[in-house]
């Protein structure tokens, strides 16, 4: 797994796989928004890197949704690092990834009195009226894996830079499509934050002349629904019978997709490739229908994120630029600008290093 955002991922990694991020206080309804506890955009606030961190602090996560086996391991990583601080973990969200599903949970987590809430936002505004609410009423807030605005968190973990990403999906799409032909792209829901700012950065990447002979016929959404995205795999090679790779950058869509083509005519023919678990994603690895793909460690976002929102909750840090921070086993890192914190590049896997991976 990274140890942080400078080291490389080991096989002998106890911990899972993957990729989070922050908030700011300032109300009057709890403890944390007292003179050591205040957000990054908190009038008068600043930083205390010796200030003790606190325990007993109450983080909650709130994933896209539940029964996400890429979320589940995010989450279980959160629950690792939330129990090495001695606080109080606990986890809620909705079972469907729509942009507003979130937010009934947020309402109830503020009155909890949560000392931080950890989201991956499935839309980047709805979540921003209640999480600027929680924030006054001094909760922290750090996002994780899917970014929401930035003036509704302190803090934004996020797995690997943007613009790391979405190279290297087009450069993987490129590989295997021998530098010519068709590809499409299968994302998770379309207002998901982090799936439209690396496909952004691929059509960019498709701009430049090295790309030219490469051509995106379209951008499908399975709504990071099993079925959905099987189903939108399935009408894609259908409309494309020339179609030569599909790039999914999320775990739940290159999964299903690479289920269908596993056991269809087109293996062989159509390559699939993005952004997967490698215990998901090991049967099609072994079986030839995918080549390759990438990931980071969901595990260590969620665990990054939980030492993160302890150090805005206890003043070490506001979520400026330059700040620095220690996460446990990961070691220390350094905010970013906007308040990004990178957990380190994607590892790509094939046939010759998955087995090395357990996650």
């Amino acid at each position: 797994m990274f140890r942080s955002h400078r080291r490389l991922l080991t096989a002998t990694s106890a911990s899972l796989l993957v990729l989070g991020l922050t908030a700011c206080g300032g109300g009057t309804t709890k403890d944390s928004a007292d003179s050591t506890g205040g957000g990054a955009t908190q009038p008068g606030a600043s930083a205390n890197p010796n200030a003790e961190l606190k325990s007993g602090l109450k983080i909650a996560y709130l994933p896209k949704q539940l029964n996400n086996p890429y979320s589940d391991v995010e989450t279980g990583g959160g629950k690792v690092a939330v129990g090495e601080l001695k606080g109080e973990y606990k986890l809620v969200g909705p079972n469907d990834a729509s942009a507003s599903s979130q937010v009934s949970y947020i309402n109830t987590l503020i009155q909890q009195q949560q000392d931080v809430i950890v989201v991956a936002a499935n839309d980047p505004n709805a979540v921003c009226p209640s999480l600027n609410q929680a924030r006054q009423a001094g909760i922290k807030v750090v996002s994780f894996d899917s970014d929401a605005s930035k003036d509704c968190r302190d803090a934004f973990i996020n797995q690997a830079t943007t613009q790391g990403i979405g190279e290297s999906l087009t450069k993987m799409a490129s590989e295997l499509a021998g530098g010519e032909g068709e590809i499409a792209i299968l994302s998770a829901t379309p207002n998901a934050t982090n799936q439209n700012a690396w496909i952004d950065v691929m059509k960019k990447e498709l701009a430049k002349p090295e790309y030219s002979k490469l051509k995106l016929v379209k951008t499908a959404y399975g709504n990071d629904d099993d079925q959905k995205s099987f189903q939108e795999a399935q009408g894609l090679l259908q409309s494309y019978p020339n179609l030569k790779v599909i790039v999914s950058p999320t775990t739940v869509g290159i999964a299903a997709a690479s289920r269908y083509v596993s056991s269809s005519n087109y293996k062989g023919k159509v390559a699939i490739t993005g952004l997967g678990l490698p215990n998901q994603m090991r049967q099609y690895v072994k079986d030839g229908t995918v080549k390759k793909f990438a990931l980071w460690n969901p595990a260590d976002i969620g665990y990054l994120a939980a030492f993160a929102g302890a150090a805005l909750a206890s003043g070490q840090i506001t979520g400026a630029e330059g700040e620095k921070f220690k996460a446990g086993k990961l070691g220390e890192y350094t905010i970013g600008a906007a308040g990004e914190i990178v957990l380190g590049p994607p590892t790509e896997f094939t046939a010759e290093n998955i087995d090395q991976f357990n996650f």
